[in-house]
């Protein structure tokens, strides 16, 4: 009887363990354990299309075969670095799914705690740069610095992330990078998992490259995207290899710039190849046609993924037979490992402090002042990027990052600053079929006074031209408003219409000088309040056979003004949820009190827009808006004009009419209401239908006694990392003709 219990007793301790080793982190042994033959995973390069290496590792898995080694390059070892700790292959089709490709493969800011004006330039420019001038950087060398990715795989190799030896993690790792100080191939098996990652990948010119000692890594497509011949110096005895090669183009296929440059990257990543591929014993070759390695898109990875499991399905019995020669059973099924922590992206730990690295004692105060630091018990990865952000936004820092040191009770968070920025310069650049091509240039410029002063200067280039600065000053015993002067000239070329036909042309300068002792800029809300001077230099003015008698004085205006927005949208360009209102008051006179002897002109404005979602994809938008104008003889130049789409595109008092895509003159007294249906189409393709009604009158009480202008328009939309890109149809009661318009890139 007492043999019989030691015997269960056995038995239970045994199942206890085995179904502890399932869930754990623990590599399979059976290699070294049982003499059979080590197996090597190799994942070739291939940007996006490298998704496909996923679908495969699904098959591989199911198969039941063993991997005592993986190997990558490029994407092949972003797929294959993750695997080795830990991220199986359906965890892996849960994160690549799950990430914003858009925004990880960028430098854009994660701006969700920022200022109204920092969401605002984000929307405006496509590329913004950190300059530091003086200092040795190390992350030059390429139009996307990787601040992004960087953070990613800080976060998802955590715990892997110090430097060691990648034959201790779960699954011995080496992955391939090319120095390209003597362009010789590099391959690393120790070191930082997240900078060996990041240096594999890092494509030349695009990524900037990964310094390590004297050593400046970039993709190690460049030397061998394929690296089967590493796989064996680590002592693989079978190979099955992953590869999604396109075929290179024939003469006919290099027809554009795009094609020639795609295929001098492809003819270099052919070093080796042909030797790898022989020296493989199961080769999945996936066919990755329709898609480039830029294919991040949300049906791009579906299709790719899907494609490697079908190709590797197709290999089921060679699979099967392998098992064989490998030296297991057929009913052989390794351990599944799985990550450390499955939910780094998204969970939340334990905060038991914070450690500020390179910050002065007044940028810490400013952080535990922001984020409520001292209060804070817990943080994500999210709070952990908006911190960093504001880093580099608030403090000027040209790098920040964060780190989590865990402790016996908690998580200390390890903030680190890097030198500060010269400068911050941001470039925009848009099309259209009206103004064909526009750029704007900005620079934010921190003046080292003993009153802090920043500096911002912008100009822009196209049919109308801007230039200007505003200086911003920075009290520490004001810290509720930072004071603004401003001064900006303009070179507008307008085309102004009537009912459709273009009535005249007008060229003139507008030279405007702002100052502003109330500017109180917050998260969601702008309020600004202070004194401007407008000079209007009229050039030319071509008339028509339908102009009307119009004059237009050379004049100076001073304007008390006061403005306020309060923006709550989830989205710039396409909000779901939220809403945005903007109010305006001005007091124009030629004398800061009167108008050419008269009391001067109160204008009013405000507008109003709120989206509601009806599904998941389908919104509806309400914008309600209008300018009314009070006081006798309104200068010209301050009349209300409408057309387009959207406010102050060609005059700061434009407002649209959808439909009209002109501009036209109305009448002092305007109010508008638009409405909105927004169908999105997959994860960044929109159709909108809008509808415009409006009353003008010269009198306020006429306002309702007036024709409705009446408008509509069919949009289609592409929310691409460089801006919206869209065509739209429309027609207006007012100019009783259709009117169609591209446009390619952000408004400014």
């Amino acid at each position: 009887m007492e043999i019989r219990k030691g015997i269960r007793f056995i038995l239970v301790m045994a199942a206890m363990l085995a179904v502890s080793v399932e869930g754990s982190a623990i590599p399979d042994n059976a290699a070294s354990e049982t003499g059979r033959k080590k197996v090597a995973v190799v994942l070739s390069g291939g940007g996006a299309k490298g998704t496909a290496h996923i679908g495969a590792l699904k098959v591989i898995e199911r198969a039941g075969l063993p991997i005592d080694m993986i190997v990558g390059t490029s994407m092949g070892s972003l797929v294959g670095g993750l695997y080795a700790i830990g991220y199986n292959a359906d965890v892996l089709d849960s994160l690549v799914r799950s990430l914003d490709w858009s925004y990880v493969i960028s430098d854009r800011e994660n701006l969700s705690r920022q200022s109204l004006n920092d969401r605002r330039k984000q929307n405006t420019y496509i590329l913004s740069r950190g300059l530091t001038i003086g200092r040795q950087r190390d992350d030059t060398g390429g139009i996307i610095k990787g601040k992004n990715i960087n953070m990613m795989l800080e976060k998802l190799c955590m715990g892997y992330s110090d430097s060691i030896s990648f034959d201790r993690l779960p699954i011995p790792f080496a992955c391939v990078a090319t120095n390209i100080v003597d362009h010789t191939e590099v391959d690393i098996r120790s070191g930082r998992l997240p900078q060996a990652l990041r240096a594999s990948m890092a494509i030349p010119a695009v990524f900037s490259p990964i310094r390590i000692n004297k050593m400046v890594l970039v993709d190690g497509g460049l030397t061998n995207n394929y690296p089967v011949d590493v796989a064996r110096k680590m002592g693989a005895d079978i190979v099955i290899g992953v590869t999604v090669q396109d075929s290179l183009r024939s003469a006919e296929g290099l027809g554009s710039t795009i094609s020639v440059l795609m295929q001098v990257v492809d003819i270099n990543t052919l070093n080796k190849y042909d030797a790898n591929i022989k020296d493989t014993d199961l080769h999945i070759k996936v066919n990755p046609s329709g898609y480039s390695a830029a294919s991040f898109n949300a049906a791009a990875i579906d299709t790719l993924i899907r494609r490697g499991e079908e190709e590797a399905m197709r290999h089921w019995d060679d699979m099967k037979a392998l098992k064989s020669r490998i030296g297991i059973d057929s009913t052989y099924q390794p351990v599944r490992l799985q990550p450390l922590r499955p939910k780094v992206m998204t969970e939340r730990v334990h905060l038991i402090g914070c450690i500020f690295e390179n910050m002065t004692p007044q940028d810490e105060d400013f952080l535990r002042t922001k984020f409520h630091l001292n209060r804070l018990d817990s943080i994500s990865s999210r709070e952990e990027e908006q911190i960093t952000t504001s880093m580099r936004m608030d403090l000027f820092y040209q790098t920040a990052t964060s780190h989590l040191v865990e402790e016996k009770d908690g998580y200390r968070l390890v903030l680190t600053a890097g030198n500060r920025k010269t400068s911050q310069v941001n470039v925009g650049l848009r099309f259209d079929n009206e103004e064909i091509v526009a750029m704007q240039v900005n620079a934010n410029l921190p003046l080292k006074q003993t009153l802090a002063v920043s500096s911002d200067i912008t100009l822009r280039l196209g049919k109308r031209l801007m230039a200007g600065a505003d200086i911003i000053l920075h009290p520490r015993a004001l810290r509720f408003t930072r004071p603004v002067v401003s001064y900006y000239f303009h070179h507008n070329d307008i085309d102004v219409y009537h009912k459709g036909d273009r009535e005249y042309s007008v060229l003139y300068n507008w030279h405007q000088a702002l100052a502003e002792p109330v500017n109180i800029a917050m998260r969601n809300f702008i309020f600004r309040a202070g004194l401007r001077w407008d000079y209007y230099h009229f050039l030319n003015k071509m008339k028509t056979d339908v102009s009307r008698p119009v004059e237009f004085e050379n004049d100076h205006y001073f304007t008390w003004q006061a403005q306020m927005e309060y923006n709550t949208e989830d989205h710039w360009f396409f909000p779901t949820r939220g809403g945005r209102i903007l109010a305006r008051y001005a007091y124009i006179t030629s004398n800061f009190s009167k108008l050419d002897g008269h009391a001067g002109i109160s204008d009013v404005s405000a507008s109003w827009r709120k989206s509601f979602p009806l599904n998941e994809k389908l919104t509806i938008e309400y914008l309600l808006y209008g300018r009314m104008l009070f006081g006798a003889d309104i200068p010209h130049i301050h009349g209300n004009l409408i057309g387009g789409t959207n406010f102050g595109h060609y005059v700061e008092q434009q407002m649209p009419l959808a439909g009209l895509g002109n501009v036209e003159y109305a009448e002092r007294h305007f109010a508008g209401v638009q409405l909105q249906a927004r169908q999105r189409l997959g994860k960044s393709h929109y159709v909108r239908l809008l509808s415009s009604f409006a009353q003008h009158a010269p009198e306020l009480r006429e306002l309702m006694e007036t024709k409705t202008l009446i408008g509509g328009l069919l949009a289609y939309s592409y929310n691409s990392m460089f801006g919206p890109l869209g065509a739209s149809i429309g027609y207006s009661n007012r100019s009783k003709a259709p009117h169609f318009y591209i446009n390619l890139g952000y408004e400014f």
